[in-house]
């Protein structure tokens, strides 16, 4: 949230409007903030002042743990906190935040204590800091020595820092009591202690991981390695990234497990090593459950059960089977290209020996001439029946008697071993589980499946001669001999293939491709657990504009460009390592391949999905230093006056020597004091919403604004003056005559189409409550009307967007949501469909604090196309990785949907501007983070010009760039001479990246530095009715064809935020002829909501003219006549004067 230095007041009070719909008067109440109480926090804590944070770069005042409430934060809370994590500093800020440290930084300095004046978050009357200030407290302790390396709790001794990575040092990740964030060594060694484990290793602050021994892979560090400190514990280390701090029990001595202690294999089984697994394919199919594991359990469970290969894994996990199946065959498994180094787990049943490790297993064969003997192989008495003589099989044909399959189970699903299994149990097991197909073998196995694998073959009824374990009138099959039941036909099961053919667009596979989780070869990650496929991974890149695409681990899809693969040095590895079925497929037969551990089925579109041009030279255009300036604004808004209003924080402003607003002449430039005169607001608009109303002076309005009264505020200034002549009108503020029915901060205005005001949205004001309404000026009932799409999604739907549209309606946007309202009832017309966010995150919001920015695309006469609405960038909350696409829609077309085109970069907190030609110049911003103070990195210095005359995807051109970093509070607007005037930036972060930023610079866009002739004009008639035809001269230029000269329209803007409020472009019905044209203005207040706008003349090379303002639609709402109150001068009703 935006963070604020309040060093305006002088006393400990903050004055509060609270404001009366009975009445047009304004109340004040003072309410006191106070620090907490000593007799109300725990101990000896007690108050010790009002310091400044974060100050010149020098980090936190209080460098310890922190935390944030919006709902419970007061002093008791955060003492609470800081006092548990051993701190003797706790300081509450910005009214929800709490630090922790052990002593406060060199460079911090007490301030007055009304300096802190923001309520906490529990408690309003208790100070909870400021912008950049903490309230601190004092546990009167002396400081804690440290942090050090613990030596060890009582019985644990330390053994200094070792290294971990892929394969784990400590193979037992263990939780301690109270989860991660009370991690301490002690807690660690507590948890390994209790698990039964000699060694216990903290890493990364708050995890904790046992064993008895250590990896082959591990290895002793410098002890400086280990230096993050413990989540619930500040005096001590945990390790670090990729690092452990290590800890032996008694008289334990961390090593790694000799060979020598691991006994030799069974008699009659070989070992052939340690063999990669997967459990989506694996290497032996048949898990064995057994009690206690040991080599010798495994190999002995897999004996009785008839197979000549088993496996162990994990430490606890018991594979058997008569082949090594495909994941090894395959080639991926075979023995480990590690060696033994991930077969590091000692067995569950005894420490003294190996059993496997993750996705590895320690593999044994039989080698005798024949199995060994078992209970089962003993003739049973009596005579046995096969299946198909009972009547108890549940409606299961018996399908007859089967083999094996040639290399692999004919039945890929095997039940625990059952020594009471019949032919009715061993059906009703698979039919409880959803399968169709039941199998029995060796007197006591069940089998299951949907298919028949491995093209078994059938075989004589007698030779399925075992007799069920847990009926002696029953065959279950023999060794290696299937009795099989199934429920219809059976189905032989097709395995799964890469899929090369049948892919939607233009999509083509390239192979298989390798991947690093530390160095993704495409950087945007989407998992479906359940529902991946490789067609729908390339439909949503594709969707999303990245012409390269991958699929993963079956169930990851992986988008991007083929620029991301080369950066990252990916390469094409043997077919085999994609093995894993899609999760979308899995639930079928056959279905196709969707990589596998590192890999990324890989596919690239082989056409131009989008085409950006790199312009260079004039094409490019430039940016161009204008004059710094006195303030850094936070509103922009060019005047009729050929000036530029600047309104700036009142109060706030960093550099506090601000009179809250100033006007800028730019014929003034050589004079930097005649440039800038200086006006004056009485409240702070930080955070306001501004418009050019359409009365007969192109008076401007603010609304709202940064807290207590100020968001009650309603501002009026009347233009005077002109180019080179200062004028003597200022803003005109009473909130005791005139104010808002709600405060509001962040709050949207725009001119509806019968000429009232709407105002929209907001917060109660300093991060307070959402202020779900809107309200319209001037104000017909008295009441607000409630919002509650504006209610559920606060606080991401603030400065929404909006338009009016050709069919009456308004337009709607918010966090990633947009609807049509009721032009009269102001309630929901239509909803439309949710806005998309980034490719890999459907939540990806539009408005503050995720700002992306609004324009309205041309409107063309005769205005029979849809209008449409473009919204580029934006942000994902969690991640809060820039957006970087624009998404349109035309919401009255019928079935309206949007549009997605990729950007060439990404943007949080952009500007855009409209341009005379039709094209828009996309600015500003940056390509990480939300808006608001310092949580936003890497500037987008790079200009882009966006042509919605091209076709989708081909309509992006990258400009030059400039040397300013231009974030949050950065404004850009259109003068009248073509230029895009660009300022602000108020990041109030330390780092150097993000300056505070007074300079103002322009953008000379191409048409400006051709060097050819602009043309001018002359026009008389400044008023223009709906549908009326308007007749000026071309200033005469020798041998000038003007029959392809147009006219274009735009609104007058207000730029803050990256919104845009009052921008709309026409391009009217215009012929000329010789030096005559004659305009036609827009046909309607729907097409056209009244407004003023600058008028430009271009040529046949679209180069346009100097702008001339004109009002169409005039002033319906009569607010020229608007307020009638003694301290407002209002210009009336009539017809426009010129004052240029």
């Amino acid at each position: 949230m935006a963070h604020l230095v309040l060093r305006f007041y002088t006393v400990a009070t903050v004055l509060f409007s609270l404001h009366s719909i009975f009445s047009a008067n304004a109340f004040l109440i003072k309410r006191t903030l106070s620090p907490a109480s000593n007799a109300s926090l725990p101990g000896n804590w007690t108050y010790v002042g009002c310091w400044d944070d974060n100050v010149n770069g020098n980090g936190r005042t209080l460098a310890g743990s922190s935390y944030a409430d919006a709902t419970n934060m007061n002093a008791s809370a955060c003492v609470s906190f800081c006092q548990g994590r051993g701190y003797v500093y706790a300081g509450t800020e910005y009214t929800d935040e709490c630090y922790c440290g052990d002593a406060l930084v060199s460079t911090a300095s007490r301030q007055s204590d009304s300096s802190c004046s923001m309520g906490c978050a529990y408690n309003v009357s208790e100070a909870c800091g400021g912008g950049n200030l903490l309230t601190v407290y004092y546990a009167n302790e002396p400081t804690p020595q440290g942090p050090f390396v613990n030596p060890g709790p009582p019985g644990w001794t330390s053994f200094g820092c070792w290294t971990d990575g892929g394969i784990r040092s400590l193979s037992h990740s263990t939780q301690v009591e109270g989860g991660s964030s009370n991690m301490t060594v002690d807690a660690c060694t507590a948890a390994c202690a209790s698990a039964g484990y000699t060694l216990a290793g903290v890493e990364y602050a708050d995890e904790c991981y046992c064993d008895d021994f250590l990896s082959s892979s591990a290895s002793n560090t410098s002890l400086t390695d280990c230096n993050m400190l413990c989540a619930a514990n500040s005096s001590e280390f945990c390790g670090a990234g990729n690092r452990l701090n290590l800890y032996a029990a008694g008289s334990a001595i961390p090593a790694v497990k000799p060979v020598s202690k691991t006994p030799p294999p069974p008699a009659g089984w070989a070992s052939l090593g340690c063999f990669n697994d997967s459990v989506g394919a694996r290497t032996l199919s048949n898990a064995q459950y057994l009690d206690s594991m040991t080599i010798e359990e495994c190999t002995s469970a897999c004996a009785k059960a008839g197979y000549t290969f088993a496996g162990t894994e994990y430490g606890g996990e018991c594979y058997c089977d008569n082949a090594i199946q495909n994941y090894a065959a395959l080639n991926y498994g075979g023995p480990a290209v590690d060696g033994g180094a991930g077969c590091n787990m000692a067995c569950a049943g005894t420490v003294n020996e190996m059993c496997g490790g993750p996705d590895r297993l320690n593999v044994y064969q039989y080698n005798a001439s024949a199995l060994p003997a078992t209970s089962t192989s003993s003739s049973a008495t009596g005579t046995a029946t096969s299946g198909s003589d009972n009547d108890n099989n549940g409606g299961n044909d018996n399908a007859g008697c089967y083999t094996e399959g040639n290399g692999g189970r004919a039945f890929s699903n095997q039940m625990p071993d059952n020594d009471t299994m019949t032919v009715e149990s061993c059906i009703q097991q698979c039919s409880d589980l959803g399968y169709t197909i039941a199998a029995m073998e060796y007197s006591h196995q069940c089998f299951c499946d949907n298919y028949i694998r491995n093209s078994p073959s059938r075989a004589p009824e007698s030779s399925c001669s075992m007799a069920c374990a847990g009926n002696k009138g029953e065959i279950c099959g023999a060794g290696s001999i299937l009795s099989v039941y199934t429920v219809g036909n059976m189905t032989a099961y097709i395995n799964p293939s890469t899929q090369s053919g049948n892919l939607p667009g233009q999509w083509t596979y390239m192979g298989c491709l390798s991947d690093a989780d530390d160095n993704r070869s495409l950087p945007y990650e989407i998992v479906w657990e359940t529902n991946n496929t490789n067609t729908a991974c390339l439909e949503q890149c594709a969707l999303f504009g990245y012409n390269a695409a991958g699929t993963e681990y079956g169930q990851q899809c992986y988008c991007g460009d083929v620029q991301n693969v080369i950066d990252a040095g990916a390469t094409l590895q043997p077919e085999s390592e994609c093995n894993m079925v899609c999760s979308g497929n899995q639930d079928g037969n056959g279905g196709h391949i969707c990589g596998g551990p590192s890999r990324l089925s890989y596919y690239t579109w082989n056409s131009t999905m989008y085409d950006w041009d790199f312009a260079s030279g004039v094409a490019a255009g430039a940016y161009e230093f204008l004059i710094g300036g006195p303030v850094i604004p936070l509103v922009t808004a060019p005047a009729r006056n050929g000036k530029v209003t600047y309104l700036e924080k009142f109060g706030t402003s960093p550099a506090n020597n601000g009179t809250g607003a100033y006007e800028l002449d730019l014929s003034l430039l050589d004079d930097f004091t005649a440039a800038w005169r200086p006006m004056h607001v009485k409240s702070d608009i930080f955070c306001s919403a501004s418009l050019t109303l359409p009365d007969k002076v192109g008076r401007q309005i603010n609304i709202g604004g940064w807290a207590n009264e100020a968001t009650y505020g309603i501002r009026l200034y009347w233009p005077d003056g002109k180019p080179g002549v200062a004028g003597v009108n200022d803003w005109q503020e009473n909130g005791a005559e005139l104010s808002l029915l709600n405060g509001r901060w962040y709050p949207t205005a725009m001119t509806m189409a019968n000429g009232s005001i709407l105002v929209m949205g907001g917060e109660v004001g300093s991060n307070g409550a959402a202020v779900p309404t809107l309200e319209v000026l001037p104000s017909p009932s008295g009441e607000v009307i409630y919002c509650d799409y504006l209610d559920r999604t606060d606080k991401n739907n603030l400065y929404p967007f909006l338009a009016v549209l050709p069919s009456g309606g308004i337009f709607v946007g918010y966090d990633n949501e947009a609807r049509i309202l009721d032009p009269v009832s102001l309630q929901t017309k239509q909803v439309l469909p949710n806005m998309p966010g980034a490719v890999n995150n459907f939540l990806g919001a539009r408005t503050y604090q995720f700002s992306g920015v609004m324009m309205l695309m041309p409107q063309y006469a005769p205005y029979n196309d849809y209008l449409r609405v473009v919204i580029c960038g934006g942000s994902v909350p969690g991640p809060e990785i820039a957006l970087d696409n624009c998404v349109s829609i035309a919401p009255d077309q019928p079935n309206a949907n949007w549009t997605i085109e990729r950007m060439p970069s990404k943007r949080i907190m952009p500007c855009m501007t409209a341009l005379p030609d039709g094209t828009y110049l996309i600015l500003n911003g940056a390509q990480q983070g939300r808006a608001g103070f310092g949580l936003a990195t890497e500037p987008n210095y790079n200009a882009v010009l966006y042509d919605p005359s091209k076709p989708v995807n081909f309509r992006m051109t990258v400009m030059a760039n400039t040397t300013v970093a231009r974030l949050y509070h950065s404004e850009a607007v259109l003068l009248d001479d073509g230029r895009v005037l660009v300022s602000g930036s108020d990041p109030e972060d330390v780092r150097a990246f993000a300056p505070q930023e007074y300079r103002n610079e322009v953008f000379m866009p191409p048409y400006l530095l051709s060097g050819a002739p602009r043309p001018s004009f002359n026009l008389s008639n400044l008023d223009w009715s709906y549908g009326q035809s308007v007749t000026f001269s071309i200033t005469p230029r020798a041998t000038v064809d003007t029959s392809g000269y147009r006219v274009s329209l735009l609104g007058a803007v207000s730029s803050t935020h990256g919104n845009s409020m009052g921008q709309r472009t026409y391009f009217p019905t215009t012929r000329c002829s010789g030096t005559i044209c004659t305009v036609t203005a827009p046909p309607n207040a729907n097409v056209c909501p009244p407004s003023w706008f600058q008028m430009f003349l271009l040529d046949g090379n679209n180069v346009p003219s100097n702008a001339t303002w004109v009002r169409i639609g005039g002033d319906p709402a009569g607010l020229g006549n608007w307020p009638d109150l003694p301290d407002f001068d209002v210009p009336g009703m009539g017809a426009v004067e010129a004052i240029l």
